[in-house]
């Protein structure tokens, strides 16, 4: 399933998915990936400089994580362009969901806004049965 939002002519895009493969139910540790794009349908490049992300574990409550760019990279995006990229995080619970906004700079102007990461659910298959 993709969840995608739009802020400012720039659309973000996640399809998140359960890993199985690298889960341990028995102790706690369920692993989702999720592939993100973002795609720039506006009038000027941008760059993304950080990321801040609010991760939900029923349960456990919410972990926020703030950081530089993403995946150690500070993309720049041309007009018309995308970039994609994967990450994975760790749940407790195997329940949950992770929103978020990129801090971006706009490479005409050298201004920088925030664009929304959609809010997107994680479900263990386990629990989705």
């Amino acid at each position: 399933m993709m969840f995608s939002k739009m802020t400012s002519n720039i659309k973000v895009s996640v399809i998140p998915e359960y890993d199985s493969k690298n889960s341990y139910p028995s102790e706690n540790r369920y692993v989702f990936k999720y592939n993100i794009t973002i795609e720039n349908d506006g009038s000027f490049p941008i760059k993304v400089l950080k990321r801040k992300w609010l991760i939900f574990d029923v349960g456990f409550g919410y972990t926020e994580i703030i950081g530089d760019g993403v995946i150690g990279l500070t993309p720049e995006i041309g007009t018309s362009e995308n970039f994609a990229y994967f990450s994975n995080v760790m749940l407790r619970s195997g329940v949950g969901n992770m929103s978020g906004k990129y801090l971006v700079k706009n490479m005409d102007t050298q201004e920088t806004f925030e664009i929304d990461i959609p809010k997107f659910n994680l479900l263990s298959e386990v629990l989705s049965n």
